[in-house]
């Protein structure tokens, strides 16, 4: 019995270390979302890290009824409290204001103070394009700034190359002149170089107006920096692929196989491919595999079929979890979503989607839309999903344009040199009257709502941009006023919060259009072309045929592209001009 005591004591003081609680319960957001892979901590626990599941649960088993949780998660405020063990708790977490930013509607375009000019107009022929306001004539003394911003989207040209191809007019909406001089590269033989490795180089050139001899044109061109080809990181890719009944055509389905074949040839071993599909339900076709295992990604590739509903929004969120679990910390992690754009099954329309993909936008993968078919094709959602996820978006009308991208520009496609990348312009009002923005036009909810933001865009590596202003002279100005103004940009690295900005003038030196170089004339006819398809009122005096001479005087006869352009131009007169006879 005298071993009786010591015993009892040290089972009454071991029982609480054995006794186990279950900590259970999911953290979400103020907007209901659930926060996946929100990092916790317990008091009772240490420094041991736990992380949130799917939708946002979490289950932890704990020594004592009651704990000191506290999480974490990008873009929100460290939550912490006591919590009882023996009930289920639901955690809200607070976004910080620059997380709550990205949910406001954002602008291509924007100047300073100027109000809506409550100008619409509307697409047809059952596909859905946003309702885009152009842009219009600005005081620069009353609002000196403008901005745009940077991306390397070029779906307008294909999708327009697409309808012409067919013989159709062009709904209005879907011509982004910005997005149809993205599609070439217009730089001189003399472009500046840019000062390192991570910078931008910048021109600009004046010339004359060929369709208003009062004014000016001012073209800013913009070069990104290149990614080092013998150090290009590895890929972590996730396919997600609509195979849902509306992509049971020759122009949707087989080419999104074949294109994505391509792609696969050229992987190495070290990028790592997954597959998910949706069509009737989300499938995952293929857990992540090497790229050295090209027949096993091909196979796959090859089984696909169409069949069923579109559940989209089911699709991108196991997208990126798959994404999240394979996550390669210095790599390339992108989903790659190619689709018709028709989501009928859960959040479907544009704000949904919006929101949706805004959520993901923190986890660092990027998001390249690949827009396929006609008929039943929704621009509008695309171009939505690539701007809120931080990435891109490019339409495929055929073979030749799957291999553009994802062969010959796969660098600018799918690497990011630049993110929030954006431009603020100053003009000089002693030397520049007036001025307008062209392309780069705006949402009309996105004008509506006084909360929108300028939006900053992804800028794939050696990109080459071009922004065209057309611009009124001011009456007079003195002789040694020699700047039409200056040019800020603004972007982060990639994986970075650190803001960077560089700054270039903009000198005021015109020249005669007939004196301006190849490429800044070819320009000239693009930004011409895509505002007769967008039956713009500022070339109301111009014709296809007008555009057509230009454009012959700076195509290079040894550029395959710059001479199909030409033959789109022939083709549009001849449509547009039948339907004028008729």
């Amino acid at each position: 019995m005298k071993h009786c005591l010591p015993v009892c004591l040290f089972l009454y003081f071991a029982i609480p270390s054995f006794s186990q609680y279950f900590l259970r319960g999911e953290i979400k957001d103020e907007k209901g979302r659930q926060l996946e892979r929100a990092k916790i901590l317990l008091a009772s626990k240490g420094n041991m890290p736990f992380y949130s599941g799917n939708f946002g649960a979490f289950g932890i088993l704990c020594p004592y009824p009651q704990d000191t949780i506290t999480v974490f998660y990008d873009g929100y405020e460290v939550y912490k409290k006591e919590v009882n063990t023996k009930v289920f708790n639901e955690i809200i977490l607070k976004m910080l204001p620059e997380t709550a930013s990205l949910y406001a509607n954002k602008l291509s375009s924007r100047t300073i103070n100027l109000e809506d000019n409550g100008e619409s107009y509307f697409s047809t022929l059952g596909e859905s394009y946003s309702s885009l306001i152009e842009n219009q004539f600005v005081n620069a003394k009353l609002y000196p700034e403008t901005g745009f911003s940077l991306n390397i989207d070029k779906a307008s040209y294909s999708n327009i190359r697409r309808f012409i191809n067919n013989g159709m007019y062009v709904p209005s909406n879907a011509v982004r002149i910005e997005e149809m001089l993205n599609y070439f590269d217009l730089r001189g033989t003399n472009f500046p170089k840019p000062k390192d490795s991570s910078s931008f180089s910048a021109a600009s050139t004046i010339t004359g107006c060929p369709w208003n001899d009062k004014n000016f044109l001012l073209f800013v061109q913009l070069q990104a920096p290149k990614i080092n080809l013998d150090n290009i990181p590895p890929n972590n890719l996730v396919l997600l692929i609509d195979v849902s009944g509306s992509m049971d055509h020759p122009t949707k389905l087989p080419l999104l196989q074949s294109a994505f074949k391509l792609l696969i040839e050229n992987l190495r071993a070290e990028d790592k491919v997954s597959i998910v599909t949706y069509g009737g339900g989300v499938h995952v076709a293929l857990s992540t595999t090497s790229g050295n295992n090209k027949q096993k990604i091909n196979n796959i590739i090859d089984s696909l079929y169409a069949d069923g509903d579109t559940p989209g929004e089911n699709a991108i969120r196991t997208a990126y979890s798959i994404a999240k679990t394979s996550f390669i910390p210095n790599g390339n992690n992108r989903i790659i979503l190619a689709t018709d754009g028709d989501f009928n099954v859960g959040q479907t329309t544009e704000q949904e989607l919006e929101n949706l993909v805004s959520f993901q936008k923190q986890s660092g993968i990027f998001l390249t839309c690949l827009g396929v078919g006609m008929g039943n094709y929704k621009d509008s959602k695309l171009e939505v999903l690539a701007k809120k996820g931080n990435g891109n978006f490019a339409y495929i009308d055929n073979i030749h344009e799957a291999e553009k991208i994802l062969i010959k520009e796969f660098t600018k496609t799918m690497y990011a040199v630049a993110v929030n990348a954006y431009t603020n312009i100053q003009f000089n009002p002693a030397v520049i009257k007036k001025y307008r923005l062209i392309g780069f036009d705006n949402k009309k909810s996105a004008i509506v709502d006084t909360t929108s933001l300028l939006e900053g865009g992804e800028v794939g590596s050696g990109h080459n941009m071009m922004a065209v202003f057309e611009i009124v002279p001011a009456e007079t100005f003195h002789t040694t006023e020699t700047l039409a103004g200056s040019l800020n940009l603004t972007f982060q690295l990639p994986k970075h919060t650190q803001k960077i900005t560089q700054s270039f003038q903009l000198p005021y030196h015109p020249i005669a259009f007939n004196d301006a170089p190849p490429q800044i004339k070819l320009a000239t006819s693009i930004v011409m072309f895509g505002s007769l398809l967008r039956q713009s009122k500022f070339v109301k005096n111009y014709t296809f045929q007008d555009t057509i001479n230009l454009a012959q005087t700076a195509i290079n006869p040894a550029n395959t592209s710059e001479q199909e352009l030409l033959q789109l131009m022939q083709k549009a007169n001849n449509i547009y001009n039948y339907r004028k006879k008729r």
